[in-house]
């Protein structure tokens, strides 16, 4: 006679992060919960899309920062083949803007890469019954005058926008961020215009600082 109470509860999660080490961290944290089987992993969006649509996780624990194209961008991609999908991000970049646009494109919660450990995992139960926990370090917002009106203008952009602020902001040329977005370059050069036209900022230097300050790229990105 087969017992299938333990397979019914199993939670099949994809862990999508560019960084091995990390990975490799999580998988340890999770697979020491019985109750969670990590069944597939993935460095980048194209193949984390890929490992989303072949294995059918349960959850999907997405980081925002990858090579190419953004976390939120696989967001939406994995949302548009699956409006159910359950995805939880997990991220360093967590100052309140980026939570925000990360739960207002879909992900069902947001959480720091700051907290302790055993958050993930409290999350990912969370998320597997559908609730959404709560950060409370990406909960609190600026009380800088100057900041929260930077910020007001950051959160003015499409998530496209968004996602092509932070390219440009880590270096990457009109041609790179035109292939990695699937956009002509004349399109990406009249976005990149009426994104600092929304930003207020005139230089790429004043961009880079920008993003800084806001956690949409490292600090320790160089102009």
């Amino acid at each position: 006679e087969i017992d299938f109470t333990h397979t019914k509860q199993m939670i099949r999660v994809l862990l999508v992060d560019d960084h091995t080490v990390v990975r490799a961290g999580y998988k340890r944290l999770l697979e020491a919960d019985a109750s969670i089987e990590v069944a597939a992993e993935a460095s980048d969006a194209d193949s984390g899309y890929l490992a989303f649509v072949v294995y059918q996780p349960d959850v999907t624990v997405l980081d925002l920062s990858m090579p190419g194209v953004s976390g939120l961008s696989l967001l939406q991609k994995i949302l548009l083949r699956d409006d159910q999908a359950k995805v939880l991000i997990c991220s360093m970049y967590d100052a309140p803007l980026v939570k925000r646009k990360a739960l207002e494109a879909g992900a069902k919660s947001f959480v720091s890469k700051n907290v302790a450990p055993e958050k993930l995992l409290l999350a990912i139960h969370a998320v597997n019954l559908g609730e959404a926990p709560a950060d409370p370090h990406t909960d609190a917002l600026s009380q800088d005058p100057e900041l929260q009106k930077e910020l007001e203008r950051i959160a003015s952009l499409t998530l496209r926008e968004l996602e092509l602020f932070r390219l440009l902001a880590l270096g990457k040329t009109v041609s790179y961020c035109a292939k990695v977005m699937n956009l002509n370059e004349k399109t990406v050069y009249n976005r990149q215009t009426k994104i600092r036209e929304k930003l207020q900022v005139d230089t790429l230097a004043g961009m880079v600082h920008l993003a800084q300050r806001h956690q949409i790229i490292d600090s320790n990105v160089q102009i």
